[in-house]
């Protein structure tokens, strides 16, 4: 039990496997080879000559060297160090040295599936890729009547912080208590959970739609939080601003947070929130993000372990009881597969 409880708290810290996560925006993948880090797996991503995205391990299979220093050659990629190339499967294309190869053909890395959406490119970190669940959305993210616009950033803390920063809608009401849509609202509240068909809510019982009054937990083959934020007429039309949130472990120390900004505006209306938002809100934006990551890149990594927890953290509470258990399940399931 000790062995199980140490791994799953492990797994937990780098990151949950057998879920789809965003890991880039689409701008960030262009014409050359793009690497990165997620849940401490190096990986690289290109696009082909119709625009899809490949994600493959970012190794090359001769002497592994990183594929993501080399060249897009549109099926493949070809690495700087002898030129030896490697298709979206992982398998070994081509080796240019050689001419012909027996090593052409075989699978040496690792292929991820992509899904790009709402902007952003997702993977699937997960052992079995055969029988892949959908990446189910909030609607806010789905298009139609809502436009969401993706705000992406690297903290330097441990994922769990900022998805349980989420999960803490109080501190609105103190960190941000000079930002321009959080301002207002009483600095004392209750609060309650309530269950949904994907998660829970969590949310102040005696105040809504003054400040950040509620926020959600959502778990559809990726994991989610949803909140709104209530706005004045002069942020211009759509009514409440909603923000979906995801976040991705880059390393154990690490992530990156994913904020699409979304309201509900359809014809001239959108386009009039988009000048808006760019010309005057987003700076603002920015600034509410800056004070939460100056928040938890300043707490230590082992922050968790020495807390005084009170009534307004029961959310953080019940999200860290759901990736335990997650994390448990997991590591019970591959420990119980191992060979005697």
């Amino acid at each position: 039990m000790a062995d199980l409880n140490a791994a799953a708290e492990a797994r937990l810290n780098s990151g949950i496997r057998n879920l789809w996560y965003p890991v880039a925006a689409s701008w960030m993948v262009r014409d050359t080879p793009h690497g990165l880090t997620r849940l401490g797996q190096r990986i690289v991503l290109w696009r082909d000559r119709e625009g899809a995205v490949h994600a493959i391990e970012d190794r090359c299979p001769h002497r592994g060297a990183r594929l993501s220093m080399g060249w897009n050659l549109g099926s493949t990629v070809a690495c700087w160090y002898h030129g030896v190339e490697v298709d979206g499967a992982g398998c070994l294309a081509r080796v240019p040295a050689l001419g012909e190869s027996p090593l052409v053909g075989r699978k040496r890395n690792r292929a991820y599936p992509v899904i790009e959406r709402a902007g952003a490119i997702f993977l699937w970190f997960g052992d079995d890729a055969t029988d892949l669940p959908p990446l189910d959305l909030p609607e806010e993210l789905n298009g139609g009547a809502w436009e969401a616009i993706l705000c992406t950033a690297h903290w330097q803390c441990n994922y769990r912080y900022a998805a349980e920063n989420v999960m803490d809608p109080m501190h609105g009401a103190y960190l941000h208590a000079v930002s321009h849509s959080m301002a207002e609202g009483d600095k004392t509240a209750r609060m309650k959970a309530r269950e949904t068909e994907t998660g829970f809510v969590f949310e102040k019982t005696d105040q809504s739609g003054i400040n950040f009054d509620w926020t959600e937990f959502g778990a559809t083959g990726a994991w989610w939080q949803r909140l709104s934020i209530p706005y004045r007429k002069s942020a211009g039309p759509g009514g409440s601003f909603f923000i979906v949130g995801m976040v991705t472990p880059v390393d154990a120390e690490s992530c990156r947070v994913f904020f699409w900004r979304c309201r509900k505006v359809e014809g001239w209306q959108r386009d009039a929130w988009k000048f808006l938002y760019r010309a005057r809100l987003e700076g603002l934006h920015w600034d509410v993000l800056e004070q939460d990551r100056l928040i938890l890149e300043g707490m230590l990594d082992s922050a968790r372990d020495d807390e005084m927890l009170y009534a307004h953290d029961a959310g953080l509470v019940r999200l860290r009881r759901f990736m335990a258990a997650a994390a448990k399940r997991e590591v019970g399931a591959e420990l119980a597969a191992e060979p005697a």
